[in-house]
């Protein structure tokens, strides 16, 4: 089900150039943007088929295969949103992550950057007030820079104190669950929906 996922992984960080300016990169160019398309399609396919197991949650668009830059960006990602909220809420989501032949989807409690409002980030540090245990991590931005830290007790009470210090702008929490180019929708959406479960508890603090 998912090797068009899996192949456009291969194009990461790759820089598109319409086809009638690339001259003789025309052909590629061409398959770089149809493998994208494809791969943003089983995306869709997948994020709509957990949407319906999600009753009281609306899905936002799957992202774009290229930025801005048109630079490919297979890392896709789509948010689920409470039904009654604003896009600047904090919400749900699945982003793809890893290489070709070694990738799957991470489930975090996160934000949309682009559209976050005054009380966001504030909203999102609530994620630190529930004690966590892996598989479970937590995902930190500091300098505008991001890193996994294992989720333990002891690093959520030290990034309390580092986002108190303003030392991190802000924390994910997020679990893993790896793929394969050959696993159906069937056998994928039971496991997100069990990461859902286990994340939902820190969704539930930043509404308090």
């Amino acid at each position: 089900m998912f090797s068009d996922i899996n192949n456009y992984l291969a194009y990461q960080g790759l820089k598109y150039v319409k086809p009638e300016k690339a001259g003789a990169e025309a052909d590629a160019m061409m398959a770089f943007k149809a493998q994208g398309q494809a791969a943003r399609a089983e995306m869709t396919t997948l994020s709509k088929a957990l949407s319906q197991a999600l009753p009281g949650f609306k899905m936002d668009r799957v992202s774009n295969w290229a930025d801005q830059a048109q630079i490919g960006r297979p890392h896709f990602w789509t948010y689920f949103h409470d039904i009654d909220d604003d896009y600047d809420e904090v919400g749900l989501a699945i982003r793809l992550y890893g290489q070709k032949d070694n990738f799957g989807i991470s489930v975090e409690v996160s934000f949309i950057e682009r559209k976050k409002s005054a009380e966001t980030l504030a909203k999102q540090a609530k994620v630190l007030d529930v004690p966590i245990t892996e598989p479970l991590y937590y995902w930190v931005q500091e300098n505008g820079e991001s890193h996994r830290e294992e989720g333990t007790e002891s690093n959520r009470l030290k990034l309390l104190s580092e986002l108190a210090d303003g030392k991190i702008r802000k924390v994910l929490v997020k679990k893993d669950i790896p793929m394969a180019k050959v696993m159906t929708i069937q056998e994928l959406v039971p496991k997100l929906l069990e990461a859902f479960r286990d994340l939902f508890p820190y969704y539930e603090a930043t509404k308090k």
